[in-house]
Order: C-alpha cells, then structure tokens, then sequence
C-alpha cells in the first residue's frame, strides 16, 4: 500500500438528534449507501425513546406517569441502566435525573431548530428535586421496570448519543472500515479513506475553529466524546451543571474534557462526569475506569490521562 491509495468511500450525512450526524464506510460494500443511512436511524430511534424535548418521546410518558413501577422497552431500560451504573460509579457528578434542574436553567428547547417544542409540564417547584432522585429510583432488571420519585424529570443528554453512536457502529459490525461521527463526537474503526488510523481534531474551547489538540489511537476500534462549556449556554450558564450545587460549573474549573474509550456511551458519559469533577478528580475517575482523557482547564493547562494507554494527544503546534 502506498500512501497515494484510496479507498472508495460512501458518507452519508443528515441531523439527527439536534446536530449533525454523518457515516462513513471505507471499501467496497455492498449496499453501502442503504446500510450507513440505516445505521444513522439507530439516532432517531434513541431520541424517540430518550428526549426529554419530545413530549411523545418514551422518557417523557415515564416521567408523567407516576403510579408506581413502570415497565420500559428493552432498549430504554438498557439506556436508564447504563445511566445509573455511572451516576452511581460517580457518586452522583452524572446524574440522569437532572432534568428540572436545567429546564430550571433555560435548557427547555431544541437546539436543532432553536424553539420550544411540546414536551413535558414543569414539575412544581416546591416539591419537585432538583437533582439526585436516581438515588430514590429502583431499576428492576428482572421486571425491565422503572420506578422513579414523585415529578421527577429524566434528561439523558450526556449519555444518549455515545448510546446512538454505539448502536449504529454495531450495526455497521461486518464493515471493517467506518466511522460514525455525531457533532465531534465519534465511533472509529479500521482505518480512513486514505488507509491509515482515523485522527481527530479536537475544537479549542476558547479560539473559535481553533484545534486544541490532534487524536491518534492505536486500537482497531475506539470511540471519542467531549464536554465542553462553549456549545449550550443560556443568561443563566452553560449547559454542563453540577448536581451537587444544580448550577453551571464554575468558571475557574475545566472548560472542555475530551474522553477515548472502547464504547461511546462510556467515552459520553464520563467525559460530562469529568468535566463537573474538575482537573484533579475528573483525570482519577478516568484513570479509575481505564480511559483515556484530554482536558483544558479555565486558566489554558492541558491535562493528559492515560489510563486506556492507547491515544496520542498531539497539541495544535506540535507539543504532545
């Protein structure tokens, strides 16, 4: 192979799930067009399970029933489960049930098409919590049941696509060179067009269409997620608030965490954890679980963890 080939190449490219999702298939394959534009339903099929915006949406009947133990569909159950491993793995800087908190904060609306939609009624303030009622929950696997407390309001946003992302690359399990990509976030394997490793670039979260740093992973297949405080902001903050105090994080901790992972749904869900720890705690929990993580905190330090020890983060300029 020379570094002149070139692979035949099919993208498909479509929004889904309020940002830009697109496929990529690398070689020869049958049907491609049909099998990557089947792999970005898998976004569609999540949203209708999982959004908080839509007021059809499976989450949003869940959270307007409350008579006790509810039965949920496999793949939302699969979803709340995953959910509440990490809220727990995280005592808590993930919360699932952080719903109101943000509607509390102006992130009542799509951000695909700018306006409110139809969705759920506001909790009452007064007896509604704010956050930390996936404590008071109980998943029943046996059952596939959910109960949840009085009003309250699920927002699965920091899971849900690193969910989608996984479940299309599965889709996709016989294709040995894809990669999905869901508003920066990505699901990788095999190698790029060009027929070498897949590389990222990162967006500084400060210097507008600015890279912070260039991602290279020596595994056969990875996924990558990052949170950042510069994407959904309201007058009230950013979007990524801390449970323990229901606001956005301060502005002297991190303001991006990038996460590489075996799965999406862990690279997504730790990334919005580590951000809401901070620099020090946020880099153990990813050491802890075996990740690997690139970080940018408020006052412009990089902060490297290497716990997956796959990834090489190459600064925008050359430093590694």
């Amino acid at each position: 192979m020379t570094a002149a080939t070139e692979f035949v190449t099919t993208e498909f490219v479509t929004t889904a799930m309020s940002t830009t999702v697109s496929v990529q298939l690398v070689g020869a394959i049958p049907e491609a067009a049909a099998r990557a534009a089947q792999a970005v339903e898998w976004f569609r099929v999540v949203e209708a399970h999982g959004s908080r915006f839509l007021g059809d949406s499976e989450v949003s009947r869940l959270c307007r029933n409350e008579r006790g133990p509810q039965a949920v569909s496999p793949l939302l159950f699969e979803l709340l489960r995953v959910a509440w491993a990490v809220a727990a793995a995280t005592d808590g800087a993930f919360d699932p049930t952080l719903g109101r908190a943000l509607h509390h904060h102006g992130f009542d609306r799509s951000w695909q098409d700018g306006h409110r939609v139809p969705r759920n009624p506001t909790p009452d303030t007064a007896t509604a919590p704010l956050s930390g009622a996936w404590r008071q929950a109980v998943l029943d696997e046996a059952t596939g049941t959910i109960a949840l407390p009085p009003q309250t309001m699920l927002d699965l946003g920091g899971i849900a696509k690193g969910f989608a992302l996984d479940l299309a690359a599965r889709s996709l399990h016989d294709v040995p060179n894809m990669c999905v990509v869901a508003g920066g976030d990505l699901h990788c394997r095999g190698h790029n067009p060009r027929g070498a490793p897949w590389r990222t670039a990162v967006r500084h979260p400060v210097q507008q269409d600015g890279a912070a740093c260039v991602v290279e992973v020596a595994a056969e297949e990875y996924a990558l997620c990052t949170s950042g405080d510069y994407a959904r902001v309201t007058a009230a903050g950013h979007h990524l608030l801390d449970p323990r105090s229901k606001a956005p994080t301060p502005s002297v901790g991190l303001r991006s965490v990038t996460v590489v992972a075996p799965h999406a749904v862990v690279a997504d869900a730790l990334a919005t954890a580590a951000f809401v720890l901070g620099a020090n705690a946020g880099a153990a929990l990813c050491a802890e679980h075996g990740v690997d993580a690139y970080s940018i905190d408020a006052d412009g330090t990089h902060h490297e963890v290497h716990g997956w020890g796959c990834t090489t983060f190459t600064r925008a300029g050359g430093t590694t």
